[in-house]
């Protein structure tokens, strides 16, 4: 079969992107090592390797020159035509600005760790960061919807990691990357996803319950078209309680939780389908009751999540031993409440430390001011609680990846 016109310039165009890519990686550089040698912004050369951006004729000589490639990336640049350079940025605006924002967070691993979410457990968050931006820019494998659905989750999983980082603004530009992959995939169970997770970590960001719970809203309304997904529904029942706590609407909360608590044998776990698991459960069953001021009922569920949370996983014992202490002084036993809070913010190494992490102790101080105000030590809780805002601390600040407070 004949090539068509513009199937030669497609062809061409994507050429010159992967093959520059290609030459890099073989002479074993980084994108920030290149783009320091030939005197470009790394971001620029990453949006030109994918695609996003047509390069130019001296990008293409000084790489030829750096790589030692002699003249081939030169003349694959000159073959490209004019028009299809020109109408890079045209081919798909939406991937274009997602694209531009991995840009932004391109760099190295950390030494000794590979790709891949099996090296995420047991690392904090500030190094978690490059695993997952390396794994959002690995090329494609296999099923083009599973790798779709696997991009926003990763999406999702940074939004997360920033704003333990304290990195609201760049997060919220992760949570709005998030959403419009899922639309565009068009599964509502995604969509519903990308919803519920960003209204729930909303919460800690300190944004306005009324807007997220236009999100909770949302992520219910796609979650009920996705009957195949109940554990959307339930994530999504469970972050519209919250926040109706959270607005003080309590009674309508209240309305919410035998819909969250009274539906969990209906739910398939992860591993049979896709669902959540145990521990997953019991954290949020956990969440909405502490948010309605069940107390008792919050302690046994994060107790019984604690034992299923898996040792290495520091940062989420930390919450939880936290979300504990707030049970406690919520149940009058304000000692116990603050010797918890206490040892975990004294123990916990500090690049362990994130937004999540004093969001839940500024809550157990608030509860343990209310119930013993004169409580001997509580001023000690005071002054960890406030390391969060001294000028030139970072949160995670002796990770080995940097990115500090905006």
């Amino acid at each position: 079969m004949t090539e068509t016109r513009t199937e030669t310039e497609a062809r061409v165009l994507v050429a010159f992107g992967p093959q520059l890519r290609q030459c890099r990686q073989a002479a074993g550089l980084s994108l920030r090592q290149l783009a320091g040698r030939v005197g470009f912004d790394h971001s620029y050369l990453s949006q030109v390797e994918r695609g996003q951006r047509p390069g130019s004729a001296d990008l293409a000589r000084r790489c030829d020159s750096e790589l030692g490639t002699d003249g081939r990336l030169a003349e694959t640049y000159r073959r490209t035509p004019t028009k299809a350079r020109a109408s890079t940025l045209q081919l798909n605006p939406l991937e274009a600005a997602w694209q531009q924002l991995t840009s932004t967070l391109t760099t190295a691993l950390p030494a000794g760790l590979s790709e891949g979410p099996s090296d995420l457990q047991g690392l904090p968050a500030t190094r978690r960061l490059p695993i997952l931006v390396s794994e959002l820019n690995a090329p494609p494998t296999g099923d083009r919807a599973a790798h779709d659905a696997r991009q926003v989750e990763l999406s999702l999983l940074i939004a997360e990691t920033l704003t333990a980082c304290e990195r609201a603004r760049e997060a919220r530009r992760w949570w709005w990357a998030a959403r419009q992959l899922a639309d565009a995939h068009g599964k509502p169970r995604l969509r519903s996803l990308t919803r519920s997770r960003e209204a729930t970590s909303g919460l800690a960001e300190g944004r306005a319950p009324a807007q997220l719970l236009e999100l909770a809203d949302e992520a219910l309304a796609f979650a009920l078209r996705a009957p195949l997904h109940p554990g959307q529904v339930f994530r999504a029942r469970a972050a519209r309680a919250r926040i109706l706590a959270a607005l003080g609407r309590v009674v309508e909360a209240h309305e919410l939780l035998p819909e969250v608590l009274g539906r969990t044998n209906e739910l398939p776990w992860a591993s049979t389908g896709g669902g959540p698991t145990p521990y997953e459960v019991q954290v949020v069953e956990g969440s909405v009751c502490a948010s309605l001021g069940y107390w008792t009922a919050g302690c046994l569920m994060f107790a019984r999540a604690l034992e299923l949370c898996p040792d290495e996983s520091l940062e989420e014992r930390a919450l939880l031993e936290l979300a504990l202490a707030e049970c406690f002084a919520g149940g009058g036993q304000g000692p116990a409440a603050l010797a918890t809070a206490l040892r975990v913010l004294i123990e916990l190494p500090d690049e362990w430390h994130t937004t999540y992490l004093y969001v839940a102790a500024d809550r157990v101080l608030t509860s343990v001011r209310r119930c013993a105000p004169t409580l001997t030590g509580l001023r000690n809780l005071e002054l960890l609680v406030a390391r969060r805002t001294e000028v030139g601390r970072t949160v995670g600040s002796e990770s080995s990846w940097g990115g500090g407070r905006e």
